[in-house]
């Protein structure tokens, strides 16, 4: 997932998007503490994916408060 790609969302999408990825996070934490994690990279790949998210987010009030 790339910013490009989340700038052309809604804000209800991306809001949508947001609630996944985090739930895609606990269940990846969960895998690790029980030890059944393989692609320990993908942890990081969403923790990032939630950061972009979040911040497209802001533009987005930002931008609506603006105007």
């Amino acid at each position: 997932m790339n910013a490009t790609e989340l700038k052309a969302k809604t804000p209800d999408e991306l809001r949508d998007a947001l609630v996944a990825l985090k739930k895609e996070a606990f269940n990846l934490r969960f895998q690790q503490a029980t030890s059944q994690l393989e692609n320990t990279a993908r942890m990081r790949a969403v923790r990032r994916d939630v950061a972009r998210v979040k911040t497209v987010l802001n533009q987005k009030a930002a931008e609506a408060a603006a105007n």
